[in-house]
């Protein structure tokens, strides 16, 4: 470049830095979208903290972004789109700002879910190999991303050779003769008996437990060898450099027995921070939450689903249906993190709203104001404490229902078939009409899905007391409409005020101190280009919109 070159390109960005600062130049910023709105007030700059009060985005890397053209999404093309998730810049605001993944089973499979292993400690080769994971995970760390992999240790694929060793082995015994765990260690990995269960193993009188279907026997965790095997594994995977582990089906561990589960789970966690203390684990347990805040007895962090799924708080919160409304929003977090610290006084919340197996978000909306309610439902997510998922493209407002491949259709890049990366997604999936536009006409909208869930995560890294404090609802002040939550963490407090409706609200705060100054705006999120006001101690909230309050002294 030459150095007249060089000062055209300085003084342009100087320029645009400028146009971009209100008041620069005598001109005001462009309000007429509500990212133009948004960046106006969003101006605090996300924290770098290291703990793991995460951002995480869930990855399907089978239908994100394929780098070779075979229609399957691979880890390089994931690493090539890293920048979309967190460009490691937190100056600038076109990326996600995600700051951490979980990704989807990527060891070695029959199955396009891969939820089967075959291999704990290799990649599929559908995915890539070795090198192409660390080169993944290097790129990650550098965007300051944690990567945290899905460890399916519920059960295995029948094709795994612990289960063909001991298939093989019980085929060739006489009848009524008893295994020699001698002979085959591997008889004792998985729950075989000769009382009847939910899979017979052909040709033999013996039964296995596989309560998903015969080709995902569960294993026996109750197993000292077992239990060797496994941290074998997660040597292997601490040692290249992941950052912790989801458990795949952990209330399946041992059916029906919670105590039985827990303790695995505690056994896991502590094996695991002995290795890695500050390593995350997050479960799966679908269950109310009476039943899963008892699994926090264990030490590891578990899903939410009582806010979640179609069903869930969220969306009844934002449809007021079934009793819900915005008041009871805030007392539901409460009532959560009540449950959670009887528990673990230590616990760390994992919201999420959907994921693989559940129907995408978008279509849980229906009415003229369904773009906007589901602006509000990720809001309501993303801005939970803890560590919040989102899986993705709910960020672009994906549909898919029905059978599982629906709901892991390909990343919406575009909608030109030509565009470089897409994926076709599982064989079996059924044609999935979008309800809105892809990525690339979303990013030039400013009123778009993607830009208000953009916004939503970067106040949550700019204000740690978002993910990290303990919530306190402003009953004096919330109404069914209105949802005024107080967060504190140590010395920092915030106030997030929720209009959970189509009509604009106006919130009197004149009573209310943010550690103890008065409070002023500190950031907004806005569904349209609606401005909302703080003035002589008034809210003013536009439809579907949340603000975010510090303290002005």
């Amino acid at each position: 470049m030459t150095i007249q070159k060089r000062w055209s390109a300085l003084l342009l960005a100087a320029l645009a830095l400028c146009a971009a600062l209100t008041g620069c130049g005598g001109e005001k910023e462009d309000t007429s979208t509500a990212l133009g709105i948004m960046r106006k007030y969003n101006k605090a700059q996300p924290q770098d903290i290291d703990d793991n009060y995460r951002s995480c985005y869930e990855v399907f890397v089978y239908s994100f972004y394929d780098s070779n053209g075979d229609g399957i999404g691979d880890l390089k093309g994931l690493t090539e789109r890293l920048d979309y998730i967190n460009d490691g810049d937190p100056s600038t605001d076109t990326d996600l700002g995600c700051t951490g993944i979980w990704l989807m089973p990527i060891m070695p499979s029959p199955s396009y879910h891969k939820y089967d292993v075959t291999d704990y400690m290799s990649i599929d080769p559908q995915y890539g190999d070795m090198e192409d994971f660390k080169a993944f995970l290097e790129a990650a760390h550098q965007r300051g991303i944690d990567v945290i992999i899905d460890f399916v240790m519920n059960h295995t694929s029948s094709d795994h050779p612990w289960f063909q060793e001991a298939s093989g082995y019980l085929r060739g015994l006489g009848a009524g003769e008893e295994p020699d765990l001698a002979a085959c260690p591997y008889v004792d990995y998985y729950n075989f008996s000769r009382e009847p269960s939910t899979c017979k193993l052909e040709g033999t009188e013996w039964y296995y437990e596989a309560p998903f279907w015969s080709g995902m026997p569960d294993l026996n965790l109750k197993s000292e060898a077992v239990r060797a095997e496994l941290e074998e594994i997660v040597d292997f995977w601490l040692d290249l450099g992941v950052d912790g582990f989801r458990l795949d089906a952990a209330k399946e561990f041992v059916s029906g027995a919670t105590n039985a589960n827990v303790e695995i789970l505690t056994w896991f966690n502590d094996m695991v921070k002995a290795k890695k203390s500050d390593a995350f684990i997050v479960a799966e347990v679908w269950t109310d939450l009476g039943t899963y805040a008892q699994y926090y007895a264990s030490g590891v962090s578990c899903f939410n689903f009582a806010f979640g799924n179609s069903d869930g708080v969220i969306p009844n919160t934002v449809k007021h249906v079934s009793g819900a409304d915005a008041s009871s929003y805030g007392r539901a977090i409460m009532k959560l993190q009540d449950a959670l610290a009887a528990y673990d006084p230590d616990y760390i919340d994992s919201p999420f709203y959907t994921n693989h197996d559940m129907g995408r978000a978008a279509g849980h909306y229906f009415n003229e104001y369904s773009a906007q309610q589901t602006k509000m439902a990720q809001a309501l997510n993303l801005l939970m404490s803890g560590s919040a998922f989102l899986y993705y493209g709910e960020e672009l407002g994906m549909k898919g229902s029905g059978k599982d491949e629906n709901k892991r259709a390909p990343m919406y890049w575009s909608d030109d078939a030509a565009y470089p990366g897409l994926c076709d997604g599982p064989a079996d999936m059924e044609d999935v009409a979008m309800k809105f536009p892809g990525f690339e006409d979303q990013k030039a909208d400013g009123d778009s899905i993607f830009w208000f869930v953009a916004q939503t995560i970067r106040l949550r890294s700019a204000y740690p007391a978002i993910a990290r404090g303990t919530a306190v609802l402003e009953e004096a002040v919330s109404n069914e409409n209105v949802c005024v939550l107080r967060k504190t963490w140590g010395e920092e407090e915030v106030l997030l005020a929720f209009n959970i409706s189509e009509a604009p609200q106006s919130v009197d705060l004149s009573g209310l101190t943010v550690s103890g100054g008065s409070p002023e705006l500190g950031g907004v999120l806005v569904s349209t280009a609606e401005e909302p006001a703080l003035k002589d101690g008034t809210l003013s909230l536009p439809m579907y919109s949340v603000a975010v309050l510090k303290s002005a002294s």
